[in-house]
């Protein structure tokens, strides 16, 4: 995170903590959070991923705090009153983990939150770093900042077989908050992780109609590791060379990429529904291939709006790979 983001963050946080404190005991505006009324098990989830494993594995008997909304890049993320009002009152709260939620611990100890965090990316094999090395000044600078630190990819949730071990933390977690309703969670549990097989054997499904060299990806930025290498397609590059959609592309490897998908034969470059189209149409042109924009934008850090059928992860994962193997196909 760069010294400008941390100072805008500090700043966002210590107004939150003022409006927090200013607020007292208020009644929280309907919707905000219900950790106060019911028997419901109140639960804060950080992305919109995480918040839809938590309601399948919760169901009627949690009320889940969404804070990450959809098409909002999680890491850069600035909380806001609302969200430390929502995990100050919260009995769970759930993140991604993998260092995804750069602002989470933070924002839990302005909170006061006296709760349990379930790190639902914990049994994941990780995959490390990304698949470009940053050059230059920006690149030592970045290594400077993350002496020490070994990077890791946070997208873990893009195979399925992670989701699984995902689903299953929460439900420990869930169980352990409250166990009389334990019984239920497994048995939520259970129906899910069968619709997780289903979307993983649907996904090999219709990867094996493509050649393999075919299976070619260029996208906005460098989320989706762990789908390529569970479906054996090769990476291609990325508009943002990066795990991170903070950093920014130099010429020389905007012409290197271009290069590359003229040299590969690479069809098309895929845009992500949280990142603006522009970069990936402008080198889909100089490379003389289709841009996949719009409507059909892949999810790489989010999920579509709620009452879409992209707005489950299920979904989601399904729109991502039928737009991409109808693009490779075609």
């Amino acid at each position: 995170m760069k010294y400008a983001h941390r100072l805008v963050w500090t700043a966002a946080i210590a107004a939150a903590t003022t409006a927090i404190a200013a607020c007292g005991s208020e009644t929280p505006e309907p919707g905000a959070s219900s950790a106060t009324s019911g028997p419901k098990l109140a639960v804060v989830a950080t992305t919109p991923e995480v918040a839809d494993f938590v309601r399948n594995v919760g169901g009627s008997d949690v009320v889940v705090t969404q804070i990450i909304k959809p098409n909002v890049d999680p890491h850069d993320y600035e909380p806001t009153p609302a969200d430390l009002q929502a995990i100050a009152t919260a009995k769970l709260v759930v993140k991604n983990g993998v260092g995804l939620e750069e602002w989470l611990d933070r924002t839990i100890e302005s909170a006061g939150f006296t709760g349990t965090v379930v790190d639902s990316s914990q049994g994941v094999t990780l995959r490390e770093g990304g698949h470009h090395e940053e050059e230059g000044e920006h690149a030592e600078e970045e290594a400077g900042e993350h002496a020490g630190e070994e990077e890791h990819d946070p997208h873990i949730w893009h195979d399925p077989r992670n989701a699984k071990i995902m689903v299953t933390n929460i439900q420990k977690g869930l169980a352990a908050a409250d166990p009389a309703k334990a019984d239920a969670f497994a048995k939520n549990l259970t129906a899910y992780t069968a619709d997780l097989d289903k979307l993983d054997s649907d996904n090999a499904a219709a990867w094996a109609k493509i050649p393999k060299t075919d299976r070619k990806l260029v996208t906005n930025h460098d989320a989706f590791g762990y789908y390529i290498a569970r479906y054996e397609l090769e990476f291609v590059g990325s508009v943002i060379p990066s795990l991170d959609t903070s950093a920014e592309l130099s010429a020389k490897q905007l012409t290197d990429l271009v290069a590359t998908i003229k040299a590969t034969g690479t069809k098309a470059i895929f845009a992500e529904s949280s990142l603006p189209p522009k970069t990936a149409e402008a080198i889909a042109q100089q490379a003389g291939v289709k841009v996949v924009a719009g409507e059909d934008a892949l999810f790489g850090d989010s999920l579509g709006a709620p009452d879409s059928p992209e707005g489950t992860y299920l979904g989601a994962e399904r729109h991502n790979t039928q737009v991409i193997v109808d693009a490779l196909a075609g």
